[in-house]
């Protein structure tokens, strides 16, 4: 299905505080890591696009002057650039990513489930009420760590509360390298508060559960109320489920924002890299520890205990860092066995499918 390919830019996307007029690939997030892998005779017949949104029966793409739904493929996800062949649209191929968000798919049956590719800045958002949990947001910055996208912690409804420094400051805690932000998602707040991320070109998503305001800021910096949004309830602060897809929308300024559907459940994998810069305090703690495998219970010389009684450190975060580690192993663990079994099952179908295309050959 072919579209209109310019209503995807709105008025005004190619000044956006830019010294140039940016080409529409450069809208979308075109870089020269992109352009380094293409040789200039794929560039002919294979046009570049990038997925803008992803169905259910397919991936909505957009390029220069490409606009279309091509058949979904397993190993792309919204952000993801990929050199389209017109011919045979299953050869098109995935350029390699800058980033990738992943995690371990809901259910028992170990598989990964890509939620977005190339993203620079993911803005956490968790509301001043009862969804506030430092856990949840440590599990977000965390995986953004892994992925190499810089985390900013967004702390919304702020005005609903009598003092919310004492949020920010409960959020500031979980790393140096997060940034923290009080705002409200609507009005003018967003689009001056975020000018310094959402800068023409770049590209940045908007992740937390269902209600916190995800729909609500992405609407505020596109300046339209183009995406939907809901109240939250009121009897325990949870949000209903608004946005049903993974959508990259280009802002007027310039900037492409993911709007994602709230997750209820984010389990890690493939992510141990992640966990230990969430915890780099805990680390540098552990190297002074008197014994190097140290499990920071009741050995002798134990620094993170030390500084637990000293009150340095919260007890807390040392849990909350092992049940983090624990899960992440297991599941890490239960997904290369997963790639193993797999690997084994197609072998068996390959010597399967030869036996028989043998014993065909004998009998002609």
């Amino acid at each position: 299905m072919t579209r209109n390919y310019q209503k995807f830019f709105p008025p005004g996307t190619q000044r956006g505080g830019t010294d140039r007029q940016l080409s529409p690939l450069e809208e979308l997030g075109w870089q020269p890591h992109f352009a380094q892998q293409i040789s200039s005779d794929e560039l002919v017949g294979t046009p570049p696009v990038r997925v803008v949104e992803v169905h259910r029966n397919g991936l909505h793409v957009i390029g220069s002057a490409v606009d279309e739904v091509i058949p979904p493929r397993a190993d792309a996800t919204v952000g993801d650039w990929i050199l389209l062949d017109p011919v045979h649209v299953p050869s098109s191929r995935v350029l390699e990513r800058k980033s990738l968000l992943k995690r371990r798919a809901p259910g028992t049956d170990r598989q990964v489930q890509l939620i977005a590719a190339n993203i620079e800045t993911a803005f956490i958002v968790s509301s001043c009420n009862q969804d506030f949990n430092i856990a949840r947001l440590e599990r977000y910055v965390a995986v953004c760590f892994e992925a190499e996208i810089d985390p900013v912690i967004l702390l919304t409804k702020s005005d609903l509360v009598s003092d919310p420094q004492a949020f920010a400051d409960e959020a500031a805690a979980i790393s140096k390298l997060a940034p923290v932000i009080t705002l409200d998602a609507r009005g003018d707040q967003p689009k001056s508060k975020l000018a310094d991320w959402c800068k023409p070109g770049k590209t940045v998503a908007f992740l937390g559960s269902s209600g916190v305001g995800k729909s609500t800021l992405a609407n505020a910096l596109s300046g339209t109320r183009s995406i939907a949004t809901q109240a939250i309830r009121e009897d325990d602060a949870k949000g209903r489920h608004t946005t049903t897809r993974r959508q990259l929308h280009l802002v007027s300024g310039g900037c492409l924002v993911l709007d994602t559907p709230g997750m209820r459940e984010l389990q890690l994998m493939d992510a141990a890299s992640g966990i230990e810069d969430l915890f780099a305090d805990l680390n540098e703690l552990s190297a002074n520890c008197r014994f190097k495998d140290c499990r920071h219970e009741t050995e002798p010389g134990c620094a993170v205990q030390n500084a637990i009684q000293s009150g340095d450190l919260d007890g807390a975060r040392l849990q909350r860092w092992r049940k983090l580690k624990a899960e992440e192993a297991f599941n890490s663990a239960s997904l290369a066995e997963r790639r193993s079994k797999d690997k084994a099952f197609g072998k068996m179908v390959r010597r399967v499918v030869k036996a028989k295309e043998n014993r065909n050959r004998r009998t002609e």
